[in-house]
């Protein structure tokens, strides 16, 4: 008996001590699998998070897409240009994004998105010093969680739309900055000094392309007036086009370029296979450039629409300068059909969100048209530009800007962009008309000052020695091309001195 309550007490102690190990094991199972205090925060955290990761993601890819085009336009630039002036070309474009990188994360960013007044940012100027947080999530938690006290306050109001976080929306506007600025580097190519050059570069991103994109996108008195610009054919396309029109007036044309007698000169370039893969590059890269503007990866249907759009009009871009070209020059102008399909893609960039596929095609077609027209009258004006940006760019991008307002659609804004004004197309051209008026006034204006002072101070332009052997060799020292050699004794420009 006395050995069988002993074998009993054993058991009793061994049951003991198992469930005091399981117990103790299993306890941080249930603590981590425990229902939390405020489960319905916790469903919003998770989803939050995740739109939030996808959400970035977009917005990067897309931004490096437009990134990319630096290299779109350096292949095109330096295509159109001579080859004595190629290395310089190439240094231009690839210096040109440094400069707009420390520009606008010195200055330009506060300027366009800084809470202030209807034209001009006025806080968080400096080095991005501001906070971003934003409303987007508090407004879902809050809807969910009313005691909620987390407040979504920052001084970047204008750009808190989008929940992605402020360095992903910094990358993203940066680079359409860079792309301003690079418009530029064509249309005063192969007679500007490259300190020059790389001086206005700063000045542009810093002061003249922030102030115009803060009345437009950081909540000046364009953008809440009913101003709409999706992409930017005029905060980025036409401002670098007004400032490329000071810059060219302020330089005048190449030696050689417009004869006495008042014949035009043409001066071809150097390689078409450059320019083509870089037209090539540039189409590419917008389909960061638009669809990207959605910062969000959220709705594909309108992600789809900008995309089609955007394709839509290079393509008619490109058959209506070939057939423009064909009845005017007689040819079917490869440099001509280039620049129609970069005609057509800036022409879309501003309506891809407010219009119909059809329309979009409408839009690229005379964008294509135009280039062609604006090339020869900008000969005639003898306002020199080697490849063609301001006929691109600057004409394209009012015409963009004024096809939204023509072939405005509410219900495709609203389904698209979620930015219907409600207003009739008559009524949305007037605005539109508006906002060229004002946004070239001002860009214009700054950058000719901006080009004077230059001028003024050290000088803009090369000697006339320089320019004859190519900027290549007095502005770098090297040759993009140094085992060339050149049979003939005079360049092209020489000849028509």
């Amino acid at each position: 008996m006395k050995s069988l309550q002993k074998e009993s007490t054993r058991l009793g102690w061994a049951a003991f001590f198992m469930v005091l190990m399981a117990f103790m094991v299993t306890r941080p199972m249930f603590a981590q699998n425990a229902a939390p205090a405020d489960p319905m925060k916790a469903i919003v955290d998770n989803s939050s998070a995740m739109r939030i990761g996808i959400d970035t993601v977009w917005v990067l890819v897309t931004a490096m897409l437009v990134f990319w085009m630096n290299a779109g336009f350096a292949l095109v630039e330096s295509g159109l240009c001579q080859a004595k002036n190629c290395t310089n070309i190439l240094a231009k474009n690839f210096i040109v994004f440094a400069a707009s990188t420390i520009s606008f994360w010195v200055l330009g960013w506060g300027l366009m998105f800084g809470d202030g007044n209807g034209f001009i940012g006025l806080n968080g100027l400096w080095l991005v010093s501001g906070t971003d947080n934003s409303p987007a999530l508090g407004e879902a938690y809050a809807a969910m969680n009313p005691f909620s006290t987390v407040k979504y306050e920052g001084v970047y109001s204008a750009i808190n739309w989008t929940p992605v976080p402020l360095w992903a929306k910094f990358f993203f506007q940066l680079v359409f900055a860079g792309t301003a600025a690079t418009i530029v580097s064509g249309a005063v190519a192969e007679r500007i000094k490259f300190g020059a050059f790389l001086i206005f570069s700063f000045l542009l991103v810093a002061f003249i392309y922030p102030v115009t994109g803060h009345w437009i996108w950081g909540g000046g008195f364009l953008g809440s007036n009913n101003f709409r610009d999706f992409a930017g054919s005029s905060v980025v396309h036409s401002v670098g086009g007004w400032a490329a029109l000071a810059g060219v007036i302020a330089l005048g044309p190449r030696l050689g370029k417009y004869g006495k007698d008042g014949k035009i000169n043409a001066i071809p370039g150097h390689s078409m296979t450059s320019a083509a893969l870089g037209v090539l590059v540039l189409w590419l890269g917008w389909f960061g450039f638009n669809p990207g503007s959605t910062m969000s990866a959220g709705n594909g249907t309108a992600i789809a629409h900008i995309l089609v759009n955007t394709n839509m009009a290079a393509a008619t871009g490109a058959l209506g300068a070939l057939l423009t070209a064909w009845i005017l020059l007689k040819k079917p102008d490869l440099s001509m059909i280039l620049n129609g399909c970069l005609a057509g893609l800036v022409a879309i960039t501003a309506p891809c969100a407010f219009v119909s596929i059809g329309s979009g095609a409408i839009i690229g077609l005379f964008g294509g048209a135009l280039v062609v027209l604006a090339v020869l009258m900008f000969d005639r004006l003898k306002l020199d530009d080697p490849v063609g940006a301001l006929s691109v760019h600057l004409v394209n991008g009012i015409w963009g800007t004024l096809a939204l307002g023509l072939f405005y659609d509410n219900q495709v804004s609203t389904d698209i962009a979620a930015l219907a004004t409600g207003l009739t197309r008559s009524q949305q051209f007037m605005v539109q008309l508006k906002g060229v008026f004002w946004v070239g006034l001002f860009a214009f204006t700054a950058s000719m000052v901006f080009w004077y002072l230059l001028k003024l101070t050290m000088g803009i332009r090369v000697s006339v020695d320089e320019e004859m052997e190519g900027l290549d060799v007095g502005e770098h020292g090297n040759r993009a091309y140094p085992d060339f050699v050149i049979t003939g004794t005079t360049t092209i420009s020489e000849s028509r001195i």
